[in-house]
Protein backbone atom coordinates (compact mmCIF):
# COMPACT_ATOMS: atom_id res chain seq x y z
CA UNK A 1 0.00 0.00 0.00
CA UNK A 2 2.96 2.40 0.69
CA UNK A 3 3.68 2.07 -3.22
CA UNK A 4 3.36 5.23 -5.15
CA UNK A 5 1.03 3.79 -7.58
CA UNK A 6 -0.64 2.13 -4.79
CA UNK A 7 -1.20 5.67 -2.37
CA UNK A 8 -2.05 7.33 -5.86
CA UNK A 9 -4.40 5.03 -6.37
CA UNK A 10 -6.23 5.55 -2.91
CA UNK A 11 -6.07 9.33 -3.21
CA UNK A 12 -7.98 9.50 -6.33
CA UNK A 13 -10.43 7.29 -4.88
CA UNK A 14 -10.97 9.24 -1.69
CA UNK A 15 -11.69 12.42 -3.82
CA UNK A 16 -13.62 10.97 -5.88
CA UNK A 17 -15.75 9.73 -3.08
CA UNK A 18 -15.91 13.23 -1.27
CA UNK A 19 -17.07 14.71 -4.45
CA UNK A 20 -19.98 12.17 -5.12
CA UNK A 21 -21.02 13.11 -1.37
CA UNK A 22 -21.04 16.69 -2.39
CA UNK A 23 -23.09 16.43 -5.93
CA UNK A 24 -25.30 14.32 -3.45
CA UNK A 25 -25.99 16.79 -0.71
CA UNK A 26 -27.52 18.91 -3.57
CA UNK A 27 -29.91 16.33 -4.06
CA UNK A 28 -30.43 15.32 -0.34
CA UNK A 29 -31.55 18.34 0.98
CA UNK A 30 -33.94 19.26 -2.15
CA UNK A 31 -36.59 17.92 -0.69
CA UNK A 32 -36.12 20.13 2.54
CA UNK A 33 -34.72 23.15 1.10
CA UNK A 34 -35.46 23.39 -2.99
CA UNK A 35 -32.54 23.38 -5.32
CA UNK A 36 -31.27 27.01 -5.71
CA UNK A 37 -28.11 29.01 -5.49
CA UNK A 38 -28.22 29.26 -2.22
CA UNK A 39 -28.53 25.27 -1.77
CA UNK A 40 -25.60 24.88 -4.09
CA UNK A 41 -23.79 28.18 -2.61
CA UNK A 42 -23.54 26.55 0.90
CA UNK A 43 -23.22 22.89 -0.07
CA UNK A 44 -19.61 23.88 -1.98
CA UNK A 45 -18.90 26.39 0.90
CA UNK A 46 -19.34 23.50 3.80
CA UNK A 47 -17.62 20.82 1.98
CA UNK A 48 -14.31 23.04 1.37
CA UNK A 49 -14.58 24.34 5.06
CA UNK A 50 -15.01 20.23 5.90
CA UNK A 51 -11.61 19.51 3.33
CA UNK A 52 -9.75 22.38 5.16
CA UNK A 53 -10.14 21.32 8.80
CA UNK A 54 -9.65 17.67 7.48
CA UNK A 55 -6.49 18.44 5.80
CA UNK A 56 -5.15 20.81 8.61
CA UNK A 57 -5.93 17.47 10.82
CA UNK A 58 -4.03 15.63 8.40
CA UNK A 59 -1.54 17.67 8.46
CA UNK A 60 -0.88 16.82 12.47
CA UNK A 61 -1.03 13.33 11.70
CA UNK A 62 1.84 13.50 8.89
CA UNK A 63 4.24 14.49 10.90
CA UNK A 64 3.87 11.44 12.81
CA UNK A 65 5.86 7.82 11.90
CA UNK A 66 4.37 6.34 8.11
CA UNK A 67 2.78 3.22 10.23
CA UNK A 68 1.42 5.81 13.17
CA UNK A 69 -0.13 8.00 10.37
CA UNK A 70 -1.49 5.13 8.20
CA UNK A 71 -3.40 4.02 11.24
CA UNK A 72 -4.56 7.75 12.19
CA UNK A 73 -5.98 7.54 8.22
CA UNK A 74 -7.53 3.95 8.57
CA UNK A 75 -9.43 5.54 11.47
CA UNK A 76 -10.16 8.73 9.85
CA UNK A 77 -11.24 6.39 6.91
CA UNK A 78 -13.83 4.61 9.02
CA UNK A 79 -15.41 7.80 10.73
CA UNK A 80 -15.43 8.87 6.48
CA UNK A 81 -17.83 5.54 6.03
CA UNK A 82 -19.48 6.08 9.86
CA UNK A 83 -20.62 9.86 9.29
CA UNK A 84 -21.12 9.56 5.47
CA UNK A 85 -23.27 6.53 6.26
CA UNK A 86 -25.59 8.44 9.10
CA UNK A 87 -25.99 11.85 6.98
CA UNK A 88 -29.25 9.83 5.94
CA UNK A 89 -30.39 9.78 9.50
CA UNK A 90 -29.45 13.12 10.39
CA UNK A 91 -31.28 14.95 7.92
CA UNK A 92 -34.27 13.44 8.25
CA UNK A 93 -34.17 14.00 12.00
CA UNK A 94 -32.51 17.19 11.86
CA UNK A 95 -34.70 19.19 9.39
CA UNK A 96 -38.08 19.26 11.22
CA UNK A 97 -36.32 21.11 13.55
CA UNK A 98 -33.83 23.42 11.90
CA UNK A 99 -36.17 24.58 8.91
CA UNK A 100 -39.13 25.86 11.36
CA UNK A 101 -36.52 27.51 13.53
CA UNK A 102 -34.46 30.07 11.65
CA UNK A 103 -36.30 32.79 9.90
CA UNK A 104 -34.41 33.04 7.26
CA UNK A 105 -34.30 30.58 4.42
CA UNK A 106 -30.71 30.86 3.91
CA UNK A 107 -29.84 30.88 7.31
CA UNK A 108 -31.87 27.27 7.51
CA UNK A 109 -29.81 25.92 4.38
CA UNK A 110 -26.43 26.78 5.92
CA UNK A 111 -27.26 25.70 9.05
CA UNK A 112 -28.46 22.32 7.60
CA UNK A 113 -26.16 21.33 5.45
CA UNK A 114 -23.36 21.85 7.89
CA UNK A 115 -24.84 19.28 10.42
CA UNK A 116 -25.27 16.81 7.59
CA UNK A 117 -22.09 17.18 5.59
CA UNK A 118 -19.41 18.47 7.05
CA UNK A 119 -18.36 15.75 9.00
CA UNK A 120 -18.06 13.68 6.13
CA UNK A 121 -15.87 16.33 4.33
CA UNK A 122 -13.79 16.55 7.71
CA UNK A 123 -12.97 13.12 7.77
CA UNK A 124 -12.44 12.04 4.11
CA UNK A 125 -9.71 15.41 3.50
CA UNK A 126 -7.47 13.81 6.29
CA UNK A 127 -5.83 11.12 4.03
CA UNK A 128 -4.54 13.81 1.44
CA UNK A 129 -1.56 15.27 3.69
CA UNK A 130 -1.02 11.60 4.90
CA UNK A 131 -0.79 9.93 1.57
CA UNK A 132 1.30 12.88 0.46
CA UNK A 133 3.55 12.76 2.82
CA UNK A 134 4.71 8.84 2.90
CA UNK A 135 5.14 8.95 -0.63
CA UNK A 136 7.56 11.83 -0.66
CA UNK A 137 9.24 9.70 2.58
CA UNK A 138 9.04 6.36 0.49
CA UNK A 139 10.67 8.06 -2.60
CA UNK A 140 13.16 10.92 -1.40
CA UNK A 141 14.75 10.09 -5.03
CA UNK A 142 11.99 11.20 -6.38
CA UNK A 143 9.96 13.45 -4.45
CA UNK A 144 8.69 16.42 -7.07
CA UNK A 145 7.26 13.44 -9.00
CA UNK A 146 5.56 11.75 -5.93
CA UNK A 147 4.09 14.93 -4.68
CA UNK A 148 3.05 16.44 -8.14
CA UNK A 149 1.42 12.94 -8.65
CA UNK A 150 -0.10 12.81 -5.31
CA UNK A 151 -2.09 16.07 -6.47
CA UNK A 152 -2.98 14.96 -10.29
CA UNK A 153 -4.49 11.89 -7.98
CA UNK A 154 -6.66 14.39 -5.70
CA UNK A 155 -7.83 16.30 -8.76
CA UNK A 156 -8.69 13.73 -11.23
CA UNK A 157 -10.89 11.70 -8.38
CA UNK A 158 -12.58 15.07 -8.08
CA UNK A 159 -13.45 15.07 -11.56
CA UNK A 160 -14.19 11.14 -12.13
CA UNK A 161 -16.61 11.41 -8.70
CA UNK A 162 -18.31 14.33 -10.12
CA UNK A 163 -18.86 12.69 -13.68
CA UNK A 164 -19.76 9.71 -11.40
CA UNK A 165 -22.41 11.04 -9.71
CA UNK A 166 -24.20 13.21 -12.24
CA UNK A 167 -24.12 10.65 -15.05
CA UNK A 168 -23.66 6.75 -13.16
CA UNK A 169 -24.53 7.01 -9.36
CA UNK A 170 -27.54 9.07 -8.51
CA UNK A 171 -28.94 7.86 -12.00
CA UNK A 172 -29.27 4.39 -10.92
CA UNK A 173 -28.78 4.16 -7.28
CA UNK A 174 -30.62 6.88 -6.02
CA UNK A 175 -29.04 9.42 -3.38
CA UNK A 176 -29.33 6.75 -0.42
CA UNK A 177 -27.79 3.73 -2.52
CA UNK A 178 -24.83 6.19 -3.89
CA UNK A 179 -24.47 7.19 0.10
CA UNK A 180 -24.33 3.56 0.63
CA UNK A 181 -21.44 2.87 -1.89
CA UNK A 182 -19.48 5.84 -0.94
CA UNK A 183 -19.89 4.40 2.75
CA UNK A 184 -18.54 1.02 1.69
CA UNK A 185 -15.27 2.48 -0.28
CA UNK A 186 -14.32 4.61 2.83
CA UNK A 187 -14.58 1.53 5.02
CA UNK A 188 -12.64 -0.49 2.77
CA UNK A 189 -10.10 1.87 2.03
CA UNK A 190 -9.62 2.46 6.51
CA UNK A 191 -9.49 -1.42 6.58
CA UNK A 192 -6.49 -1.31 3.96
CA UNK A 193 -4.87 1.22 5.78
CA UNK A 194 -5.11 -0.45 9.01
CA UNK A 195 -3.66 -3.53 7.89
CA UNK A 196 -0.58 -1.90 6.87
CA UNK A 197 -0.07 -0.26 9.47
CA UNK A 198 -1.05 -3.37 12.22
CA UNK A 199 -1.20 -5.89 10.30
CA UNK A 200 -3.96 -8.76 11.35
CA UNK A 201 -4.85 -6.43 14.75
CA UNK A 202 -5.33 -3.79 12.68
CA UNK A 203 -7.57 -5.78 10.44
CA UNK A 204 -9.33 -7.12 13.36
CA UNK A 205 -9.86 -3.77 15.00
CA UNK A 206 -10.87 -2.30 11.95
CA UNK A 207 -13.51 -4.64 11.08
CA UNK A 208 -15.23 -4.62 14.34
CA UNK A 209 -15.66 -0.78 14.24
CA UNK A 210 -16.63 -0.61 10.85
CA UNK A 211 -19.67 -2.87 11.62
CA UNK A 212 -20.93 0.64 12.43
CA UNK A 213 -20.91 2.44 9.07
CA UNK A 214 -22.02 -0.54 7.24
CA UNK A 215 -24.96 -0.88 10.09
CA UNK A 216 -25.83 2.92 8.91
CA UNK A 217 -25.73 1.77 5.14
CA UNK A 218 -28.58 -1.33 5.86
CA UNK A 219 -30.41 0.69 7.59
CA UNK A 220 -30.44 3.81 5.55
CA UNK A 221 -31.10 1.71 2.78
CA UNK A 222 -34.12 0.03 4.27
CA UNK A 223 -35.93 3.53 4.76
CA UNK A 224 -38.31 4.44 2.60
CA UNK A 225 -37.32 6.80 0.03
CA UNK A 226 -39.22 10.86 0.33
CA UNK A 227 -39.50 10.82 -3.36
CA UNK A 228 -41.96 8.61 -5.83
CA UNK A 229 -39.69 9.20 -8.32
CA UNK A 230 -36.30 10.59 -8.20
CA UNK A 231 -35.29 11.69 -11.54
CA UNK A 232 -31.83 13.25 -12.86
CA UNK A 233 -33.47 16.47 -12.31
CA UNK A 234 -35.89 16.18 -9.35
CA UNK A 235 -36.81 14.24 -6.37
CA UNK A 236 -40.59 13.91 -7.94
CA UNK A 237 -43.21 13.17 -5.32
CA UNK A 238 -46.71 12.59 -5.65
CA UNK A 239 -49.30 13.02 -2.97
CA UNK A 240 -52.85 11.97 -2.83
CA UNK A 241 -55.20 15.19 -1.91
CA UNK A 242 -58.75 13.86 -2.10
CA UNK A 243 -60.36 10.07 -2.01
CA UNK A 244 -60.81 7.36 -3.89
CA UNK A 245 -64.60 8.88 -4.86
CA UNK A 246 -62.33 12.19 -6.24
CA UNK A 247 -59.27 11.79 -6.67
CA UNK A 248 -56.99 14.90 -6.18
CA UNK A 249 -53.38 14.44 -6.86
CA UNK A 250 -50.04 17.03 -6.09
CA UNK A 251 -46.96 16.96 -7.87
CA UNK A 252 -44.07 18.21 -5.74
CA UNK A 253 -40.92 18.62 -7.38
CA UNK A 254 -38.08 18.54 -4.61
CA UNK A 255 -39.73 20.80 -1.91
CA UNK A 256 -42.52 22.94 -3.92
CA UNK A 257 -46.04 21.86 -5.00
CA UNK A 258 -45.76 22.40 -9.16
CA UNK A 259 -49.14 20.93 -10.21
CA UNK A 260 -52.42 19.60 -9.18
CA UNK A 261 -54.56 17.34 -10.84
CA UNK A 262 -58.25 16.37 -10.74
CA UNK A 263 -58.80 12.66 -11.50
CA UNK A 264 -62.58 12.52 -12.78
CA UNK A 265 -62.77 15.96 -14.25
CA UNK A 266 -59.54 17.09 -16.61
CA UNK A 267 -60.92 20.68 -16.74
CA UNK A 268 -60.78 21.35 -13.17
CA UNK A 269 -58.28 23.95 -12.29
CA UNK A 270 -57.17 23.45 -9.03
CA UNK A 271 -54.48 26.53 -8.66
CA UNK A 272 -54.94 29.83 -9.02
CA UNK A 273 -51.89 29.79 -11.60
CA UNK A 274 -53.83 26.98 -13.22
CA UNK A 275 -56.73 28.81 -13.74
CA UNK A 276 -54.70 31.83 -15.79
CA UNK A 277 -52.53 29.53 -17.38
CA UNK A 278 -55.13 27.55 -18.81
CA UNK A 279 -57.87 30.63 -19.46
CA UNK A 280 -56.07 33.09 -20.62
CA UNK A 281 -54.72 31.91 -23.76
CA UNK A 282 -58.15 30.74 -24.63
CA UNK A 283 -59.02 34.28 -24.38
CA UNK A 284 -56.66 35.45 -26.32
CA UNK A 285 -57.20 33.24 -28.66
CA UNK A 286 -61.07 33.77 -29.08
CA UNK A 287 -62.93 33.07 -32.70
CA UNK A 288 -60.19 31.36 -34.14
CA UNK A 289 -60.58 28.03 -36.06
CA UNK A 290 -57.64 26.38 -34.73
CA UNK A 291 -54.25 28.06 -33.02
CA UNK A 292 -50.91 26.62 -31.43
CA UNK A 293 -49.28 26.64 -28.05
CA UNK A 294 -45.47 26.00 -26.76
CA UNK A 295 -45.29 25.20 -23.43
CA UNK A 296 -42.47 25.51 -21.42
CA UNK A 297 -42.60 22.88 -18.80
CA UNK A 298 -44.69 19.97 -18.86
CA UNK A 299 -45.66 19.62 -14.40
CA UNK A 300 -48.62 17.68 -14.61
CA UNK A 301 -49.46 18.47 -18.03
CA UNK A 302 -53.25 20.02 -16.41
CA UNK A 303 -53.39 22.89 -18.94
CA UNK A 304 -53.12 20.88 -22.46
CA UNK A 305 -55.36 18.19 -20.30
CA UNK A 306 -58.10 20.66 -19.96
CA UNK A 307 -57.91 22.36 -23.14
CA UNK A 308 -58.33 18.83 -24.53
CA UNK A 309 -60.80 18.02 -22.38
CA UNK A 310 -63.28 21.19 -23.36
CA UNK A 311 -62.06 20.67 -27.15
CA UNK A 312 -60.15 23.61 -27.58
CA UNK A 313 -58.72 23.55 -31.04
CA UNK A 314 -55.06 23.74 -30.48
CA UNK A 315 -51.66 22.22 -31.25
CA UNK A 316 -49.46 21.70 -28.09
CA UNK A 317 -45.95 21.28 -28.18
CA UNK A 318 -44.39 20.89 -24.64
CA UNK A 319 -40.99 21.90 -23.99
CA UNK A 320 -40.37 19.39 -20.33
CA UNK A 321 -36.95 18.71 -19.34
CA UNK A 322 -37.24 15.96 -17.37
CA UNK A 323 -38.52 12.69 -18.92
CA UNK A 324 -39.50 11.47 -15.58
CA UNK A 325 -42.11 14.42 -14.80
CA UNK A 326 -43.78 13.39 -18.59
CA UNK A 327 -43.50 9.79 -16.80
CA UNK A 328 -45.48 10.61 -14.02
CA UNK A 329 -47.78 12.79 -15.45
CA UNK A 330 -49.36 9.93 -17.28
CA UNK A 331 -48.93 7.38 -15.02
CA UNK A 332 -50.15 9.35 -11.90
CA UNK A 333 -51.89 12.83 -13.19
CA UNK A 334 -54.57 10.90 -16.08
CA UNK A 335 -52.45 12.70 -19.06
CA UNK A 336 -52.66 11.00 -22.11
CA UNK A 337 -49.96 12.49 -24.40
CA UNK A 338 -52.57 12.11 -27.84
CA UNK A 339 -51.39 13.90 -30.58
CA UNK A 340 -49.31 16.45 -27.89
CA UNK A 341 -45.53 16.67 -29.05
CA UNK A 342 -43.31 16.85 -26.38
CA UNK A 343 -39.38 17.58 -26.27
CA UNK A 344 -37.75 16.80 -23.15
CA UNK A 345 -35.18 19.45 -23.74
CA UNK A 346 -34.42 23.24 -22.23
CA UNK A 347 -37.16 25.19 -23.50
CA UNK A 348 -34.57 27.79 -24.62
CA UNK A 349 -32.39 25.86 -26.65
CA UNK A 350 -35.47 24.30 -28.60
CA UNK A 351 -37.21 27.61 -29.21
CA UNK A 352 -33.82 28.46 -30.73
CA UNK A 353 -32.81 25.70 -32.63
CA UNK A 354 -36.23 25.53 -34.31
CA UNK A 355 -37.90 28.26 -36.53
CA UNK A 356 -41.69 27.27 -35.49
CA UNK A 357 -43.96 29.92 -34.62
CA UNK A 358 -46.56 29.45 -32.43
CA UNK A 359 -49.49 31.51 -31.03
CA UNK A 360 -49.23 31.17 -27.65
CA UNK A 361 -46.02 30.26 -25.73
CA UNK A 362 -46.53 29.79 -22.20
CA UNK A 363 -43.64 29.94 -19.34
CA UNK A 364 -43.88 27.78 -15.83
CA UNK A 365 -41.02 26.81 -15.49
CA UNK A 366 -39.47 26.94 -11.79
CA UNK A 367 -35.70 26.20 -9.93
CA UNK A 368 -37.26 26.24 -6.26
CA UNK A 369 -39.47 29.52 -6.50
CA UNK A 370 -37.30 31.17 -8.62
CA UNK A 371 -37.87 31.03 -13.10
CA UNK A 372 -34.37 29.77 -14.72
CA UNK A 373 -32.34 33.04 -14.91
CA UNK A 374 -31.94 31.74 -18.69
CA UNK A 375 -35.77 32.18 -19.03
CA UNK A 376 -35.90 35.66 -17.63
CA UNK A 377 -33.94 38.03 -19.45
CA UNK A 378 -34.23 40.68 -22.62
CA UNK A 379 -32.42 37.90 -24.58
CA UNK A 380 -34.80 35.06 -23.75
CA UNK A 381 -37.97 37.51 -24.53
CA UNK A 382 -36.59 38.79 -27.80
CA UNK A 383 -36.19 34.79 -29.15
CA UNK A 384 -39.89 34.08 -27.32
CA UNK A 385 -40.79 37.54 -29.57
CA UNK A 386 -39.32 36.37 -33.00
CA UNK A 387 -41.21 32.21 -32.24
CA UNK A 388 -44.40 34.40 -32.05
CA UNK A 389 -47.05 34.73 -34.90
CA UNK A 390 -48.87 37.81 -35.61
CA UNK A 391 -50.86 38.40 -32.64
CA UNK A 392 -49.68 36.11 -30.45
CA UNK A 393 -49.08 35.88 -26.57
CA UNK A 394 -46.41 35.15 -24.29
CA UNK A 395 -47.76 34.44 -20.66
CA UNK A 396 -45.28 33.41 -18.23
CA UNK A 397 -45.91 32.38 -14.11
CA UNK A 398 -43.80 34.69 -11.67
CA UNK A 399 -43.93 34.23 -8.01
CA UNK A 400 -42.91 37.43 -5.80
CA UNK A 401 -43.58 38.26 -1.75
CA UNK A 402 -45.96 40.84 -1.22
CA UNK A 403 -43.22 42.53 1.06
CA UNK A 404 -40.86 43.97 -2.02
CA UNK A 405 -42.68 42.82 -4.90
CA UNK A 406 -39.16 43.56 -6.69
CA UNK A 407 -38.85 40.63 -9.22
CA UNK A 408 -42.62 41.17 -10.40
CA UNK A 409 -41.30 44.88 -11.14
CA UNK A 410 -38.24 43.73 -13.01
CA UNK A 411 -39.38 41.07 -14.83
CA UNK A 412 -42.56 43.77 -15.97
CA UNK A 413 -39.37 45.84 -16.89
CA UNK A 414 -37.44 43.64 -19.10
CA UNK A 415 -40.90 42.56 -20.89
CA UNK A 416 -41.71 46.03 -21.81
CA UNK A 417 -38.34 46.17 -23.65
CA UNK A 418 -39.59 43.68 -25.87
CA UNK A 419 -43.31 43.84 -26.26
CA UNK A 420 -45.72 46.82 -26.26
CA UNK A 421 -48.26 45.47 -24.15
CA UNK A 422 -47.63 43.89 -20.97
CA UNK A 423 -50.22 43.28 -18.45
CA UNK A 424 -50.40 41.20 -14.86
CA UNK A 425 -52.63 39.09 -13.85
CA UNK A 426 -53.54 37.72 -10.61
CA UNK A 427 -56.20 36.16 -8.08
CA UNK A 428 -58.64 38.32 -6.77
CA UNK A 429 -59.08 35.80 -3.61
CA UNK A 430 -55.87 35.84 -2.68
CA UNK A 431 -55.36 35.40 1.11
CA UNK A 432 -53.78 38.67 2.54
CA UNK A 433 -51.56 36.83 5.22
CA UNK A 434 -49.94 35.07 2.53
CA UNK A 435 -46.78 36.83 1.56
CA UNK A 436 -46.08 34.90 -1.17
CA UNK A 437 -48.19 35.50 -4.23
CA UNK A 438 -48.23 33.99 -7.94
CA UNK A 439 -49.24 36.25 -10.77
CA UNK A 440 -49.10 35.75 -14.44
CA UNK A 441 -47.53 38.16 -17.26
CA UNK A 442 -49.52 38.03 -20.06
CA UNK A 443 -47.33 39.97 -23.04
CA UNK A 444 -47.89 40.67 -26.83
CA UNK A 445 -48.79 43.36 -29.30
CA UNK A 446 -52.10 44.26 -27.90
CA UNK A 447 -54.12 43.95 -24.50
CA UNK A 448 -56.00 41.49 -23.62
CA UNK A 449 -60.01 41.83 -24.71
CA UNK A 450 -61.72 41.47 -20.98
CA UNK A 451 -59.79 42.11 -17.82
CA UNK A 452 -61.26 39.14 -16.29
CA UNK A 453 -61.92 36.03 -16.39
CA UNK A 454 -63.63 33.26 -14.26
CA UNK A 455 -65.41 29.99 -13.33
CA UNK A 456 -65.62 27.16 -10.83
CA UNK A 457 -62.70 26.74 -10.43
CA UNK A 458 -62.15 31.05 -9.60
CA UNK A 459 -61.40 34.29 -11.09
CA UNK A 460 -58.19 36.21 -12.41
CA UNK A 461 -58.50 40.08 -12.53
CA UNK A 462 -56.09 42.18 -14.66
CA UNK A 463 -54.20 44.53 -12.24
CA UNK A 464 -55.02 48.22 -13.29
CA UNK A 465 -52.27 49.85 -15.03
CA UNK A 466 -52.04 52.65 -13.20
CA UNK A 467 -51.42 50.36 -10.00
CA UNK A 468 -48.69 48.64 -12.02
CA UNK A 469 -47.37 51.46 -13.40
CA UNK A 470 -47.19 52.75 -8.98
CA UNK A 471 -45.62 49.19 -8.22
CA UNK A 472 -42.64 49.74 -10.34
CA UNK A 473 -42.21 53.24 -9.61
CA UNK A 474 -41.85 52.55 -6.13
CA UNK A 475 -38.92 50.66 -6.65
CA UNK A 476 -35.45 50.39 -8.72
CA UNK A 477 -36.37 47.73 -10.96
CA UNK A 478 -33.40 45.71 -12.80
CA UNK A 479 -33.43 44.70 -16.65
CA UNK A 480 -33.07 41.32 -16.57
CA UNK A 481 -29.93 40.70 -19.11
CA UNK A 482 -27.97 36.99 -19.70
CA UNK A 483 -25.17 38.90 -18.38
CA UNK A 484 -27.35 39.56 -15.18
CA UNK A 485 -30.32 38.48 -13.17
CA UNK A 486 -29.77 38.22 -9.73
CA UNK A 487 -33.51 36.89 -9.76
CA UNK A 488 -32.05 34.68 -6.20
CA UNK A 489 -31.24 37.54 -4.44
CA UNK A 490 -34.32 39.42 -5.10
CA UNK A 491 -36.24 36.66 -4.11
CA UNK A 492 -34.08 35.99 -0.98
CA UNK A 493 -34.22 36.90 2.56
CA UNK A 494 -38.19 37.05 2.74
CA UNK A 495 -39.87 34.39 5.43
CA UNK A 496 -42.24 31.96 3.78
CA UNK A 497 -46.11 32.85 3.14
Amino acid sequence: MQRLWGLVTIQATVAAASLIVEIVAGRMLAPYVGMSLYTWTSVIAVVLAGFSVGHWAGGRMAEWSPEAALKGNGWAMLGAAASTAAAVFILRGVAGTVIPALQSPVASIVVLTSLVFFLPSFFAGIPAPILSMIAVLRHPERKGRALGAMFAAGAWGAILGTLAAGFVFISWLGSVGTLAVVAAVYAVLGLMSLASASGLRGIVAGAAAALVPFGLVLGGLSLPNPCTVESDYFCIRVIDEGTTQAPVRLMVLDHLVHGAADGLDPTAMLTPHGVMLEGLPRLRMEGREGWSAFLIGGGTYTVPRAWHARGTPVAVTVAEVDPAVTRAAIDYFWYDPGEDRIIHADARRTLAWEPAAYDVIIGDAFGDIAVPQHLITREFFALVDARLNPGGVYLMNVIDHMDRLDVLASIVTTARAVWPSVEVWADPAHDASENRRVFVLVAGDAPSPRSQIGGPDGAAVRIAASSLQAILDGRTPVTFTDDFAPIDRLLSDRGEG
